[in-house]
């Protein structure tokens, strides 16, 4: 019989010419092993770290939008997409300690957010604090923040907190950030 016609043979004698010598259990811990390192592929990908949240209005107002936070190298990244504001005004974009946003007056409006630790320091800007944002004159604000003293996890985490939109932009040129009139708009940071 020509060799081709050997190989072309019935499907058991192809199958023992290929693994000819090889006991079932190596052959099980090559095919567990193939499994195993195409899974910790999957493992040990770069996870975005992200959160976001829906800004409401509160009474009286009608600014509304949302904000996406992505955890990165050097901080979080705030990106806000806001409408209805009121033209050419400036707003200060904070983040609270409760996560509540049915109680819209100064008064009760839960703390800026910021470690004990560092509320310490007298007119110092707190971690909550991520900056000034500026409506367009249609109202509508678009950009991004990074944040460098917040994050996504751990300690300074801003998961479940209340993230405002504030009447009144900071003053950079002050020592007394903490003066920006009621928010305008409100949600909570979720993942």
């Amino acid at each position: 019989m020509p060799a081709q016609l050997v190989q072309a043979g019935r499907p058991e004698e192809r199958m023992k010419n290929k693994f000819d010598g090889r006991p079932l259990h190596v052959l099980l811990a090559m095919a567990a092993c193939s499994v195993l390192l195409n899974g910790c592929g999957i493992l040990f990908q770069n996870h975005e770290k992200r959160a976001d949240a829906t800004l409401e209005p509160t009474p009286g107002n009608s600014a509304r939008g949302t904000i996406t936070l992505i955890g990165r190298a050097d901080g979080v990244q705030v990106t806000y997409n806001l409408t209805d504001m009121p033209p050419n005004s400036d707003h200060a974009l904070e983040v609270h300690e409760r996560g509540d946003c049915t109680a819209m007056t100064d008064q009760d409006a839960s703390p800026v957010f910021a470690l004990q630790s560092d509320r310490r320091w007298a007119n110092a800007r707190l971690d909550g604090e991520l900056g000034n944002i500026r409506a367009d004159t249609a109202g509508v604000a678009t950009g991004f923040i990074v944040a460098t003293d917040v994050s996504l996890d751990g300690v300074r985490s801003v998961i479940t907190r209340a993230i405002m939109l504030h009447r009144d932009g900071t003053n950079p040129y002050t020592m007394s950030p903490h003066n920006v009139g009621p928010a305008i708009t409100c949600g909570v940071i979720r993942r």
